[in-house]
């Protein structure tokens, strides 16, 4: 099942929303170049991606492929990703498009007002993690430390993404239509669990040109504590 919505203008709320945290919040949407309801949250990312306080990511699935369009984007490896968090809080299903804030808020259809209002509800959330990268030639380096008593695994993750691509759909429910998309997620690689008891340092390579951030998760996936682009 997947709820179909009239294209949502996000240019009211974006600027009615100050940037409020630190460490940006993470927006995830799966999506699918195949879904005819999709296009509007593709919209919402895209304008998502303008700001300070926000890191969007596009994560394509590969389970509308068989409809007639097989997305360029998609990877099984993100599908899992949104299964694991349908899995977390004892759902069964899962829907394109689906929001993933901050780790917690899942909210299903291009909702710009439920979206941007669970933005705001993480952005003012105490920071639990202080969190650096710092790019030294091919290697990036990770710093972070905790700033609560709790002493929870977490998984630091490397995120690497195109920031922008046009696609031809030929065939499919979005057929005839060219479709932008922003911040397409093209890797998603968990560096080290770290326990928070000592304070984090690691190195990471990192090759290419691509920008990416540097997400640090509770494990379920659950909440993401801190958030970081590259340099």
């Amino acid at each position: 099942m997947r709820e179909y919505l009239a294209a949502l203008s996000m240019a009211g709320c974006l600027a009615l929303s100050p940037a409020l945290a630190e460490s940006p919040v993470v927006v995830e949407l799966f999506t699918s170049q195949g879904c005819s309801s999709c296009p509007p949250a593709d919209e919402m990312v895209r304008n998502l991606a303008q700001r300070d306080d926000v890191i969007a990511l596009g994560l394509h699935v590969d389970y509308w492929d068989y409809i007639g369009w097989a997305d360029s984007f998609a990877q099984p490896g993100f599908t899992k990703r949104q299964k694991r968090y349908a899995s977390a809080v004892g759902e069964r299903m899962v829907y394109t498009p689906q929001f993933v804030v901050g780790g917690v808020e899942r909210i299903v259809g291009a909702k710009p007002m439920k979206v941007m209002q669970a933005v705001m509800d993480r952005a003012e959330a105490p920071e639990r993690i202080t969190l650096s990268v710092a790019r030294e030639g091919e290697t990036l380096r990770i710093r972070a430390q905790r700033r609560d008593a709790r002493a929870v695994p977490v998984m630091v993750q490397l995120v690497r993404y195109r920031p922008e691509a046009s696609v031809a759909i030929e065939r499919g429910e979005n057929a005839g239509q060219r479709l932008v998309y922003a911040n397409i997620v093209t890797s998603w690689e968990m560096l080290v669990r770290w326990t928070g008891e000592e304070a984090l340092e690691i190195t990471a390579p990192l090759d290419g040109e691509l920008p990416g951030a540097v997400i640090v998760q509770e494990e379920g996936p659950g909440a993401i504590l801190a958030a970081a682009r590259l340099p």
